[in-house]
């Protein structure tokens, strides 16, 4: 799996980190970020579709 590297405010950080750990949201933080990227891909396209633009 490819890796990727981000510059993130702490601000968002630490508001993410709440949702991680035992009994949580997220195993990890790199599993958050990873879920929210794929909840905005499925935005953008259910977007494109109502506008009638196909993805390309």
């Amino acid at each position: 799996m490819p890796k990727v590297s981000l510059d993130m405010p702490s601000e968002i950080l630490d508001d993410l980190k709440q949702h991680v750990g035992d009994h949580k949201k997220f195993v990890s933080v790199a599993d958050a970020i990873r879920t929210a990227c794929r909840k905005m891909l499925d935005q953008l396209d259910e977007i494109d579709a109502r506008r009638g633009r196909g993805a390309e």
